[in-house]
């Protein structure tokens, strides 16, 4: 990897992850942050800012994430997080091959669409064989196809007022007395029409896998695995995030991980 590329990682790295290593063990040790007024949680949001100023100056809008030969790939994408939703929406979409799944796109749009996976796959596409960098500390190497979100966004014809693309999945992440909670996640536009920035249906020269997020999931090669929802069923398009889970961005950042990933 080029100099520049290392140390711009361990900047940003360092930036909105390195607090948060001192207390947190990966995705499932965020009990101590359930506490709105936990003084690390307030020092995690300042942090946030600063990793996503300082990714736009150093990496700039356009900028690519480094990409791999197929000889870097050596060994399967380890899954992470749900990997074989029990949902029953999901179950009966999955056993059926997925021909019933649309991708819905809604919001500030002046198109809204409702796509089949075949639609999507019949689309232009690009395929990448990049690192997938877990904020666990772990990383795995794998090639993914899918379309190009720009060229979806471009079909919805995005309204000016829009600023961020919310994913909705199919995924229970949580379940409490007060309901169920589905995965969700957000990025704003000039990631989401970054040109590594695909939304997949395929890996290794195969069908996504169930464990990996199969039919779709969302591939934002310049931020952390999290960033990266699975089962993705619905996009939105939005000037805001406040009417979204706890208002933080994703079903993660409202656990008190940054909202921006950048690595």
């Amino acid at each position: 990897m080029p100099k520049f590329q290392i140390s711009r990682r361990r900047f940003l790295t360092a930036a909105s992850l390195g607090i948060s290593s001192a207390a947190l063990s990966g995705c499932d040790a965020f009990d101590f942050l359930q506490d709105r007024d936990n003084g690390v949680r307030n020092v995690l949001e300042g942090a946030n800012g600063l990793t996503y100023r300082a990714q736009r100056l150093i990496a700039g809008h356009a900028s690519l994430a480094q990409e791999f030969s197929e000889a870097d790939i050596r060994q399967p994408q380890r899954p992470n997080g749900v990997t074989a939703p029990d949902d029953d929406v999901y179950k009966g979409l999955l056993s059926n091959q997925f021909a019933d799944w649309r991708l819905e796109v809604v919001g500030l749009v002046e198109r809204p669409l409702s796509l089949s996976r075949e639609q999507l796959m019949a689309m232009p596409s690009r395929t990448q064989i990049t690192r997938h960098d877990c904020v666990e500390g772990w990383s795995c190497i794998a090639k993914w196809t899918g379309v190009p979100m720009a060229l979806v966004l471009d079909q919805a014809v995005v309204k000016p007022e829009a600023r961020y693309v919310v994913f909705h999945c199919l995924d229970t992440i949580e379940r409490s007395l007060s309901g169920e909670v589905k995965y969700y996640g957000s990025i704003d536009l000039v990631d989401a029409r970054h040109p590594q920035t695909i939304l997949s249906y395929g890996m290794n020269g195969k069908a996504l896998p169930v464990e990996n997020g199969a039919p779709l999931r969302v591939r934002v090669e310049r931020q952390l695995g999290y960033k990266m929802p699975k089962y993705v069923h619905r996009i939105e398009l939005v000037d805001g995030l406040n009417s979204m889970g706890l208002g933080k961005g994703g079903y993660w950042e409202d656990r008190g991980y940054d909202w921006y990933g950048g690595i």
